[in-house]
């Protein structure tokens, strides 16, 4: 199987994960892994994806320091795929960077171009795929009522990312960085 993709904000300062307590049909992101998604790029050539993250020079937004707040379900609306904290600072100008460099990357990687609108989110865990209806409605309720006592982060690098080749210790890993202006 041809691993997937994506460009992204990288986040530091995941120490907070280690206080939270998921139920047994939750995985919890590591550190490593937290970051927010400004091209997903899908399963292309590795060189399509280096293509597409030549353009993360252009990105037009700066080093920022910001708090994490709200956990929401995100994906399907009767099964959610991920719980993800949204940035209480900096998000709208976190989305219109997206918005800036989403079309041109996923175009240069010859990737699908995404129709829903930029949301910047840091996903924090995912439901497992063999949990029953029962076990995601119960991780739902957990993350959604998560305090992440506004848990502070740096932004300071864009990153092209790709599956890890030890997916039991971490989901990605960073195969080029770029940092930002600031």
């Amino acid at each position: 199987m041809q691993a997937n993709w994506f460009v992204g904000l990288r986040v530091i300062g995941g120490e907070f994960l280690a206080a939270l307590a998921p139920p047994p049909a939750v995985r919890l992101f590591a550190p490593s892994d937290l970051h927010i998604t400004l091209a997903f790029l899908g399963p292309v050539a590795e060189a399509r994806a280096r293509e597409s993250f030549a353009h993360a020079p252009s990105l037009p937004l700066t080093a920022l320091d910001s708090e994490l707040g709200e956990v929401v379900a995100l994906g399907g609306k009767r099964r959610p795929s991920a719980f993800s904290a949204l940035p209480v600072g900096h998000r709208a100008e976190i989305e219109r960077a997206m918005s800036a460099v989403r079309d041109v990357m996923c175009d240069a990687a010859g990737a699908e171009r995404e129709t829903r609108p930029p949301l910047a989110h840091v996903t924090l865990a995912r439901p497992l795929r063999r949990a029953s209806d029962a076990e995601v409605a119960a991780a739902e309720t957990w993350a959604t009522g998560l305090d992440l006592g506004a848990a502070r982060v740096r932004i300071e690098s864009v990153a092209l990312y790709t599956w890890s080749e030890d997916r039991a210790s971490a989901l990605f890993r960073v195969i080029a960085e770029q940092p930002l202006r600031g």
